[in-house]
């Protein structure tokens, strides 16, 4: 399937009973992938870049267990599509990730707006990150979700920039409160590369 036209359709979903039978076979092989698509920024922030493959092992997971039946999926698909990259950019869900509930209360609370403060490097250029608009993820009092959604769309430049091995990445934020910068490893880039047309 083009990289542009990626989407989960209803003939793409196994049946819950034969996906049961192949679903620690399934998980396994995705995990490799799910290593190379996960970055840590800074100290509880994890940027999962995500792909059709994990979208599809997600819609899985979740009729599995919710057992919804058909009349779950149309949501699971209308949720999880959106989240596939189309060819001239990268989707990301952005998790803070921190056990202690007070802590993640307090830092939540110091991060009002910081959906808007995620970017990839590509050299000399910037993807910035724009926030799924399906939910407004920063409330009234200035705390944020601890979950955000993000595309970073590229111009074919920047693409052409992001396959050369001689190019640093980098994943930041620049929110006041949590200003941090990650590189991409050469196995993570060319991981990610999959997601270009």
């Amino acid at each position: 399937m083009p990289a542009d036209l990626r989407k989960i359709t209803r003939e793409d979903l196994m049946v819950d009973a034969d996906y049961a039978k192949v679903r620690r076979e399934r998980r396994a092989s995705l995990l490799p992938i799910k290593r190379l698509r996960r970055i840590e920024l800074g100290p509880f922030a994890t940027v999962y870049f995500e792909t059709y493959d994990t979208m599809l092992f997600q819609v899985q997971e979740m009729l599995l267990t919710e057992r919804g039946g058909e009349a779950q999926i149309p949501d699971e698909l209308a949720a999880y599509n959106p989240l596939i990259p189309q060819g001239s950019e990268l989707v990301a869900t952005i998790m803070f990730e921190i056990e202690d509930p007070l802590r993640r209360a307090q830092a939540l609370a110091r991060l009002g707006g910081v959906e808007d403060c995620f970017f990839v490097q590509i050299g000399e250029s910037r993807a910035v990150g724009l926030p799924e608009g399906d939910v407004e993820r920063t409330r009234e009092d200035g705390k944020t979700s601890s979950v955000h959604f993000l595309r970073f769309a590229l111009t074919a430049e920047q693409k052409s920039v992001f396959r050369d091995p001689k190019t640093q990445i980098l994943i930041g934020c620049d929110h006041p409160g949590y200003t941090h910068l990650a590189g991409l490893s050469p196995a993570t880039r060319l991981e990610l590369t999959r997601d270009f047309s």
